[in-house]
């Protein structure tokens, strides 16, 4: 049997084709356009991830058909937080608005008011990022669009509908609306009252692992699969990271290195702390919740700086690398904060700050200085999970920042805990959502195959050297502004 994982990532989209075994036989990618139509907007055509996915599955039919003649089933991570609105007919009638979009910062102070222990009941405090502000934003803004719109759904969810002709979504996508009550995980009567929303526009809420439908018969065909294929529900980027690489259980944790970064650890407990900007939900395997520091830019913030010195990124890591061995005392330091702040500060408002920069500086002190930010901000994160609680005994690292060593070893000296590169953490989504396909046919086996660990790639200790440099470092970064 061969199982599809689709990782729907804001700038682009992955398929892998897994074996049994949880071998990655085969990949096909392809990017995603980001719209920005205004500072701090950022939003998405929800009908470009169906064609990316589609245009993904007919590369592999391609060039894999032996492959995607044993294909037994499917399922997804997705990116979270953006609201899909459909109408009867199943088609858009706004723009999603994506995860760091900062449009609804007022419409975060409204549900407060409403409802004031929502980060209590909720994923965590309102944030622009969040769904549930979206939708009062956009019953202000574009209340036709509310209007017309017959279902509420998420970006995956969206992918899944052209598979299956189903609507669905799944407990921990559905976290992020904060319109479902995190701790028992069921919708919640006053928070839909809160958002404006009701629940004849919400689809059937599913876990990450129950059969969503099949895949229909046009693309059976022309994808060459056999006659039925299961698909799964899937979950959200955070959930399928973590079972990529076996945090399903407590303790576990997958250090996300992406476009974003979250520290996402396996809780028994439902542990929240809002005051912190944590985010606390449902797990995407039994019986477990998931607790998420984020880091609102982590690859990101890098990309801004390749894009500023016409540098590709991995460049510009592999000299901050050498900056660091050559002595990184008198480098700038840098909150690199482009899309604001989340854990522990919650300020969607801030922005990136840079200190100490002199005439003599290039860009090799400015990529350190980035790596460097990003790496304080997932010290100040793991800090406020465990002072919430939470258990993180056993870290691996996951994403496209995994590719600098150096990056990831910065992050093990200041939370003075070795880290694990496993051996496909870079597509630890992808192998999330193939063990999600793989539970749904055979669920008897369920969390033996989520927790299933990864092979080590890499073992990054702590570095006492440069843990003594950064932790003076990080106390003068401490002083930064965070916004001006």
């Amino acid at each position: 049997m061969i199982f599809a994982g689709v990782d729907l990532g804001t700038s682009g989209i992955k398929v892998a084709l897994v074996d049994e075994v949880g071998a990655c036989l085969a990949t096909a990618a392809r990017r995603s356009h980001v719209d920005i139509p205004a500072p701090g907007w950022s939003e998405q055509d929800p009908d470009q991830w169906w064609q990316a996915t589609s245009d993904c599955f007919d590369e592999l039919a391609a060039a894999q058909p032996a492959l995607m003649a044993r294909l037994a089933g499917i399922s997804f991570s997705g990116h979270m937080l953006g609201q899909v609105l459909l109408d009867r007919n199943n088609r858009p009638t706004t723009p999603c608005i994506l995860w760091n979009d900062q449009r609804a910062l007022a419409e975060c102070d409204i549900l407060l008011d409403r409802v004031p222990d929502i980060g209590w009941r909720t994923n965590g405090q309102p944030d622009p990022g969040l769904t549930a502000p979206k939708l009062l934003w956009l019953a202000q803004h574009k209340p036709a669009a509310l209007d017309r719109a017959d279902v509420l759904m998420l970006p995956k969810d969206y992918v899944r509908l052209h598979m299956t002709g189903e609507r669905a979504t799944e407990v921990s996508d559905a976290s992020g609306t904060m319109l479902l009550d995190c701790k028992s995980g069921a919708w919640d009567d006053e928070l839909l009252r809160a958002a404006g929303w009701d629940r004849a526009r919400l689809p059937p809420l599913l876990t990450s692992w129950d059969t969503a439908g099949t895949l229909r018969a046009t693309l059976c065909q022309r994808w060459g699969t056999p006659d039925r294929v299961v698909v799964a529900a899937g979950c959200g980027d955070n959930y399928a990271g973590a079972l990529g690489v076996g945090a399903a259980t407590p303790g576990r944790a997958a250090l996300s290195i992406g476009t974003s970064g979250v520290l996402s650890a396996v809780d028994p407990v439902f542990h929240p702390a809002p005051d912190k900007a944590i985010l606390t939900t449902p797990h995407a395997a039994p019986d477990a919740y998931l607790s998420m520091g984020v880091v609102m830019a982590a690859t990101q913030a890098l990309d801004w700086l390749a894009s500023l010195t016409s540098t590709p990124a991995a460049d510009l890591a592999g000299l901050a690398a050498t900056r660091a061995q050559a002595g990184a005392q008198d480098c700038p330091l840098a909150r690199p904060a482009i899309t604001g702040v989340r854990t522990p500060h919650n300020r969607p408002d801030a922005t990136a700050t840079f200190g100490g920069i002199r005439a003599g500086h290039d860009k090799a002190d400015l990529a350190y200085a980035v790596l460097e930010g990003v790496a304080m901000q997932f010290h100040e994160a793991h800090a406020a999970q465990s002072a919430a609680g939470v258990p993180i005994s056993d870290i691996q690292a996951v994403g496209g920042g995994t590719r600098s060593p150096f990056w990831v070893g910065l992050i093990a000296s200041l939370i003075g805990t070795e880290i694990t590169v496993p051996e496909n953490g870079d597509i630890a989504a992808c192998l999330g959502g193939a063990r999600l396909a793989k539970a749904a046919l055979f669920p008897d086996a369920l969390a033996e195959i989520l927790s299933e660990q990864q092979v080590a790639n890499a073992r990054i200790a702590p570095d006492p050297a440069m843990a003594a440099l950064l932790a003076e470092r990080l106390e003068r970064q401490r002083g930064l502004p965070m916004g001006v």
